[in-house]
């Protein structure tokens, strides 16, 4: 089922030469539960396009659709809660509220969205992600590995449809990367997550079940559209 479309996507910022095309009449479809990784050199609009997928920057041109629905027609204030119930976002710099403890940090979503927090659901995220002896702990007092389960598990309290990871191994060290990623997956498979992750690794990519190439803002590779083709 297809869950996430943009349809001939632009995004373009003035700079002192002129007009920079990041994203350039782009068109894709994300399926429910698809593990996407959208890789490419550096300045090639990676960041850009997940940005963009995930309403946190606003297309120049183009449209995108969340279950068939234009995100045209959501204001600010709906694509605001659109983001806090239906996606999660996991990044490169963990983004924890310093002042609260990992399980606090968790329930964040939950309790900004004045919801009950379904507990058998979330010890099951805790105890996948292997996080119940932290719970009580500030981040400061957390490693690099284990802020980012805490990050993780706040990204699908919520239960989303979508978890957008933007470079969420680039902060650490190989065998806590592969760690992450593999928790990832496993969380997504486990729980029915789309996953659309931006990396620059592409020994992390090739983890994905599709691979999106961009260079210069336009998509140069897709592996699903080659695997169709065959």
């Amino acid at each position: 089922m297809k869950i996430l479309e943009c349809r001939n996507l632009t995004k373009e910022y003035l700079s002192g030469d002129g007009v920079i095309k990041a994203i350039d009449d782009i068109s894709l479809s994300f399926e429910q539960g698809e593990f996407v990784a959208i890789t490419g050199p550096s300045g090639s609009g990676k960041s850009t396009l997940l940005h963009n997928l995930s309403s946190l920057e606003n297309p120049t041109g183009g449209e995108i659709f969340y279950n068939g629905e234009s995100l045209k027609k959501y204001n600010d204030n709906q694509l605001s809660i659109l983001r806090r119930r239906r996606f999660g976002f996991v990044f490169q710099s963990y983004n924890l509220v310093q002042e609260l403890t990992g399980y606090e940090n968790i329930l964040l979503p939950v309790m900004l969205d004045k919801k009950k927090p379904d507990e058998e659901y979330i010890n099951k995220i805790i105890e996948v992600l292997n996080i119940g002896d932290r719970l009580s702990h500030l981040p400061s007092a957390l490693s690099g590995g284990q802020q980012q389960r805490i990050a993780i598990a706040r990204a699908i309290a919520n239960k989303p449809s979508i978890l957008f990871a933007d470079e969420p191994t680039g902060n650490l060290d190989g065998k806590t990367g592969r760690e992450v990623l593999s928790l990832l997956k496993y969380v997504s498979h486990e729980f029915g997550i789309t996953l659309i992750m931006v990396t620059h690794d592409l020994s992390v990519a090739e983890q994905a079940d599709r691979i999106l190439t961009l260079e210069d803002g336009k998509i140069v590779r897709d592996t699903k559209a080659e695997a169709e083709s065959k």
